[in-house]
């Protein structure tokens, strides 16, 4: 299945011959022409150059700069070559730069259907991968997936003849339309593709609603005081954040949020104010972010805002000396320090949390898949939000 999904990158149309006169610089095109010299030469480095000549009496010279010796006895005088490539201007001519070639003889048929590139890696040739997608396309279950009225309804293309036509595109099919991705059967493959998707989403948000979480209902006392001592006003977007974000921890189901938004919108207060939340049902809240540097300002800025309130914040980092770390690691444990802050340094063995009800990861994107669970998992099931400010995660 991973192989008859393994699609083309793109398209060579090597159903037809073009005419060396007829080629247009930076355009693919396939010729076939006979070697009319070949020779290596050193200047300005040592390559070999081959120049060939077609019926129409036009000339293209062919260039290869890295090559074995026996290139040279394989592409001899009177040879015929079927070579593809992109045509350009050089010192001697119209030329080719590393063709893709094979020997041919004079009445060789053409290829009836266009030729495939496949994405790969080094060690795998086009070659072996096409032979490997032909032999899954025998073996791999092609049957339809969706109901037929659907398919109708939304003009869909077959299956099983989509996947085949990308694979093996007749010369009758716009080469346009391919390398564009709007052909009918790109638009089946997109669908399937988009709907995989929400399945797999929906699938997981039913995960997650299975899952019983601690309810943190909004009770109001710190996170009034809070706002009542800050020097700011919560801007609008601010507020509309919270209250999405305090409605969430109120439910028996994990949140699972991200809190995204550039530098300076004030990400940090609203994720203040969940932590609150969390405090004023009796639970902890754990705020990790993947430099000391960043972890740092967030301790010292939400110690500046809780702190006043009575609140004993746990700062842990790898830097600590060791008597440090188990100080701050007894304080989580015991409870005694409700919000806890820190690094990596969160997620080792020895730190254990005594009720965590909500876990906070700060440019999530730059911490692994297992370091974000490992944090979940120091709780039962806590409340998950998310923060970023950098565009791609974004997106």
């Amino acid at each position: 299945a991973d192989l008859v999904l393994h699609l083309p990158l793109r398209y060579e149309d090597e159903t037809r011959l073009t005419a060396i006169a007829d080629l247009r610089p930076g355009v693919p095109a396939q010729v076939e022409a006979e070697i009319a010299d070949a020779s290596v030469q050193y200047r300005p480095r040592r390559q070999l150059v081959v120049r060939v000549q077609d019926a129409g009496g036009g000339e293209l010279v062919l260039r290869f700069l890295n090559f074995y010796g026996s290139q040279l006895k394989q592409l001899a005088v009177g040879r015929r070559l079927r070579l593809f490539g992109e045509p350009r201007g050089g010192f001697l001519g119209d030329e080719m730069v590393h063709p893709r070639y094979r020997l041919v003889t004079e009445d060789e048929p053409l290829p009836q259907a266009m030729t495939p590139i496949y994405p790969t890696t080094a060690g795998l040739s086009q070659l072996a991968l096409r032979k490997c997608i032909d032999l899954a396309l025998q073996q791999a279950d092609l049957g339809e997936t969706l109901p037929e009225p659907l398919c109708k309804q939304l003009h869909l293309a077959d299956f099983a003849d989509s996947v085949r036509l990308l694979h093996h595109p007749t010369p009758a099919v716009s080469l346009a339309e391919l390398s564009d991705r709007a052909h009918p059967a790109w638009q089946r493959i997109k669908f399937d593709e988009l709907l995989a998707q929400q399945l797999s989403l929906r699938r997981a948000h039913e995960a997650r609603r299975a899952k019983t979480a601690p309810r943190l209902p909004v009770q109001g006392a710190l996170t009034k005081k809070l706002l009542a001592a800050l020097p700011f006003k919560l801007t609008a977007a601010q507020q509309r954040v919270w209250r999405e974000i305090a409605a969430d921890l109120g439910e028996k189901h994990p949140m699972q949020r991200l809190l995204q938004g550039d530098v300076g919108s004030g990400k940090t207060v609203v994720a203040a104010l969940a932590m609150l939340q969390a405090v004023e049902n009796g639970h902890q809240a754990a705020l990790m972010a993947p430099t000391e540097i960043l972890a740092e300002q967030h301790w010292r800025k939400l110690s500046q805002w809780l702190a006043p309130l009575g609140l004993e914040i746990a700062w842990l980092s790898g830097s600590l000396k060791k008597k440090d770390k188990a100080a701050m690691a007894e304080a989580i444990s015991s409870g005694r320090a409700p919000l806890a802050i820190g690094t990596h340094a969160l997620i080792e063995e020895a730190v254990d949390f005594r009720r965590l009800g909500l876990a906070i990861i700060d440019e999530q994107h730059r911490f692994g898949v297992r370091q974000r669970l490992t944090l979940r998992e120091k709780g039962a099931n806590p409340h998950q939000l998310m923060m970023s400010a950098t565009p791609i995660p974004r997106t």
